[in-house]
């Protein structure tokens, strides 16, 4: 049965710290981790989704207030996400699709996902993605229905990271994954209670239909690759948060109507 140990104050602050710096690029005081690993704060990357869903919800309740358009004000919002994360997660996305879709063999892909030009099937990936993301956030009712789904989105989909790099090795011996060390089931699931914690901004029903919706998604996702690359990297975390978000936001667009 697995225990969870709750960090210290100070560890929780310096765990909180380094997510930040890491999966944002939002102004922050320098901070000495003292050799922490990601791998060992990356329970607390659902508390960097949510400063993330703040700064998009600031600027889509600035712009209504401001009279935009719906449409207008998700367009702005979007950008302000990219921005605040330096399309860090949308760089995993697009390498994961040109690998998985134009390699032909996996120390191919591997090659391909390193390589840092874009594809046809990258691009691909990154226009539908933004599309779905648009779309739910400029159909929502209001800056309240945009916060609550940012936040859930935000928020739950990094809770997904820290349980797959625990449950898949790394697929190369070098690279950001690697680098970031091993996973822990303790932190694993001091993510994942976040995650389902943030899925209930969108009601029983929604977080029920969520959580049901990111179990099938992470599994066959799993799946994915290991048959593609025999296990993770940096850019496959990244493309799971990206899938992850689409699909909460999805399911926003119906429990938050």
């Amino acid at each position: 049965m697995l225990k969870l140990q709750i960090p210290s104050q100070r560890q929780i602050l310096e765990d909180v710290a380094l997510c930040l710096v890491f999966f944002t690029r939002l102004p922050l005081p320098g901070t000495d981790f003292r050799g922490r690993s990601l791998a060992a704060a990356i329970w607390a990357a659902p508390v960097a989704g949510l400063a993330v869903a703040l700064v998009g919800a600031l600027v889509y309740a600035v712009g209504t207030r401001l009279g935009l358009a719906g449409g207008s004000a998700a367009a702005l919002t979007l950008a302000a996400i990219l921005l605040a994360t330096g399309c860090l997660h949308e760089d995993g996305l697009s390498d994961v699709a040109d690998g998985f879709g134009g390699g032909k063999t996996r120390d191919r892909k591997l090659e391909i996902m390193r390589d840092s030009r874009i594809g046809a099937y990258g691009a691909c990936a990154l226009a539908v993605s933004l599309l779905i993301r648009w779309s739910v956030l400029s159909e929502l009712a209001g800056p309240a229905h945009v916060f609550l789904a940012l936040i859930t989105a935000h928020a739950a989909s990094r809770g997904l990271l820290g349980a797959f790099m625990h449950l898949l090795p790394p697929a190369r011996s070098d690279g950001l994954s690697a680098e970031a060390g091993t996973v822990s089931a303790e932190t694993a699931g001091i993510g994942a209670m976040l995650s389902a914690v943030a899925l209930l901004a969108l009601g029983l029903g929604g977080a029920f239909t969520a959580l049901i919706l990111l179990g099938l998604l992470f599994a066959a996702f799993r799946a994915l690759c290991l048959n593609q690359i025999g296990g993770q990297t940096g850019d496959t975390v990244g493309a799971l948060q990206q899938l992850g978000e689409i699909a909460i936001l999805l399911v926003a667009s119906v429990s938050l109507s």
